[in-house]
């Protein structure tokens, strides 16, 4: 079989998968799938879980599936199977023809279950779910057996059949597997693998009223596609006796192999789905693509790319435990993947007036600046410059300290593509004694690109010509959470988010080129950092600005 060993020679899973095939345990090509539910949105952690079904597909030249998990009517939603298709094309994993539902194979599922129940592997109890949990022991005491436990197939078959016609209220009886109450493995302990619950589904209606849980339709529906392996993360380890033993009873001929790799987490980042379904039904944040959340359509709407995901993910490699990954490792790959890719543009986000006294009253020049200065192919942009000037106030030190070397007193320092400035004067409001207004003259002979090379200046400051400045929205965003590690249990939510996780500026000042930013287009702002025009509020006439992240790291500071 071909397959690319360079590109995957670290990879534990796929040296263990090498080996397995050795002996040749399928008459099949390589098979994988993504089993999401479609009861909330993809988030960084299954963008890695993709990753890996998707790329194992591919480099033994198989195929990857998309197939939904909606064996849950009361959670599950069209809107999300629309939003979990969307994100994974997106991503760059499209699984084209191969999308699947579990909804699908109701009645064959129900079929296994009808065969288990006839071979005496499976049995309709009656217990209440809070008795079933009591009965199934401790990780050091064994369980108890049902007193359901002995009914004849004849009698479990007539009772499973009334379940399926809607006989019986929801939650009253339960289909599980006979196995052992005794087994060390919690999840072999007679699991339930059927329950009743009279709710419309969004694809069948009314026509179902029971449902397999997933550790029962898992197995049945690789089997039924054709799966190979079954890549799961590590929590489902211990789940694996429970899909081989599904397999086995059900005598499926060369039956899939679940596999099991390293779960990935974040710093300062919520990829609990109970948690983020809490931050955006509590109204913590602005919907599930919130630019904090690491959601898959939050991380879009922030402005990372599909090429930096991918990109971090194969920094990371294939990890074999839950592993805690420091989040600066993902704005790296971000910043590796903008830096030559896109236009710089200056913006002002906190303005200071500026009057170049000696420039011509009402006159006005277009400066030619380059775009990207690792980029000659990107070109130059025209910029207005005129008398009045916005600069960022943090620019300007009336008392500047050792080290400062942008405008101050008597100092100089040249406009970002245009010429050296000097401060004359620093007009103050008298009630409040707050600048409100530098004085200031040009050196016309110092323009960029005139050839000059008289005296040096240490500071270059970026600015914006008054009279075309184009006002825009900004959002600066910073990590959602106060701590580094995320609340394994539920807290007061106001007590963890960062006050500061996301600041407005309003009236941000531009240059005239925002203007042409599409949503979601990606621009650098002279010295704040990679930002992407929201494709939620953005506009052509009021452009909206998330910053994705600064232009170094620099995590947790604030402008």
């Amino acid at each position: 079989m071909e397959h690319d060993k360079e590109r995957t020679a670290d990879s534990f899973l796929y040296k263990q998968i090498c080996k397995e095939l050795e002996e040749e345990p399928f008459g099949r090509s390589m098979c994988t799938r993504f089993p999401p539910e479609p009861n909330g949105y993809l988030h960084i952690g299954s963008a890695y879980a993709i990753h890996t079904n998707y790329t194992m597909a591919q480099r033994f030249g198989g195929t990857f599936h998309l197939r939904f998990d909606d064996t849950n009517p009361l959670k599950e939603d069209i809107a999300y199977v629309k939003a979990i298709i969307e994100d994974i094309k997106w991503l760059g994993y499209d699984p084209g023809e191969y999308i699947y539902y579990g909804s699908d194979y109701s009645e064959r599922i129900y079929e296994a279950a009808v065969a288990l129940i006839r071979k005496g592997k499976a049995y309709v109890c009656d217990l209440t779910p809070e008795e079933v949990a009591g009965y199934r022991g401790t990780l050091t005491e064994p369980g108890k057996n049902s007193p359901y436990r002995n009914r004849t197939p004849e009698e479990n078959l007539e009772l499973f059949i009334n379940m399926k016609k809607g006989a019986f209220p929801s939650s009253s009886k339960v289909l599980r597997a006979k196995i052992d109450m005794a087994s060390p493995n919690m999840n072999l302990r007679d699991p339930v693998i059927y329950r009743i619950i009279h709710a419309e589904h969004y694809r069948t209606g009314g026509e179902w009223c029971i449902y397999p849980m997933y550790d029962f339709a898992h197995p049945i529906q690789d089997a039924i596609e054709g799966i190979t392996y079954s890549l799961c993360s590590i929590e489902f380890k211990d789940h694996r006796p429970l899909y081989d033993w599904v397999l086995q009873e059900l005598e499926i001929p060369e039956p899939p192999r679940q596999r099991e790799f390293g779960r990935l987490s974040l710093t300062g980042v919520v990829t609990s789905k109970r948690f983020l379904r809490q931050l955006v039904e509590g109204g913590y944040v602005d919907g599930w693509d919130d630019p904090r959340l690491p959601t898959i359509q939050g991380l879009r709407r922030r402005g990372f790319t599909p090429e930096s995901i991918r990109g971090f993910i194969e920094e990371i490699g294939s990890i074999r435990t839950q592993s805690t990954v420091d989040i600066s490792m993902l704005e790296h790959s971000l910043r590796q993947h903008l830096k030559a890719e896109t236009t710089s543009v200056m913006v002002v986000l906190k303005p200071l007036k500026v009057v170049i006294v000696n420039y011509p009253e009402g006159g006005t020049e277009l400066l030619s600046i380059e775009n990207n200065s690792e980029n000659d192919a990107l070109g130059k942009r025209e910029v207005p410059f005129s008398r009045v000037l916005y600069i960022e106030r943090e620019d300007f030190l009336e008392q500047p300290v050792k080290g400062y070397h942008r405008l101050s007193p008597g100092a100089e320092v040249r406009l970002k593509g245009a010429y050296f400035i000097k401060c004359e004067e620093a007009v103050k409001d008298p009630a409040t004694g707050e600048i409100t207004e530098l004085r200031c003259t040009y050196d016309p002979q110092t323009k960029s690109g005139s050839g000059f090379t008289g005296r040096k200046v240490k500071g270059t400051i970026h600015w914006v010509s008054a009279e075309h400045a184009v006002k825009a929205d900004v959002y600066l965003y910073d990590k959602l959470l106060l701590e580094q590690d995320v609340p394994e249990e539920e807290g007061d939510w106001m007590e963890l988010i960062n006050p500061d996780s996301r600041v407005a500026v309003a009236d941000a000042l531009a240059e005239p080129a925002v203007l042409g930013a599409r949503a979601e287009d990606k621009l650098q702002f002279f010295r704040h950092g990679y930002f992407c025009a929201d494709r939620k509020s953005s506009t052509r006439e009021r452009p909206v600005f998330n910053r994705i992240v600064p232009l170094k790291d620099g995590w947790g500071k604030r402008l």
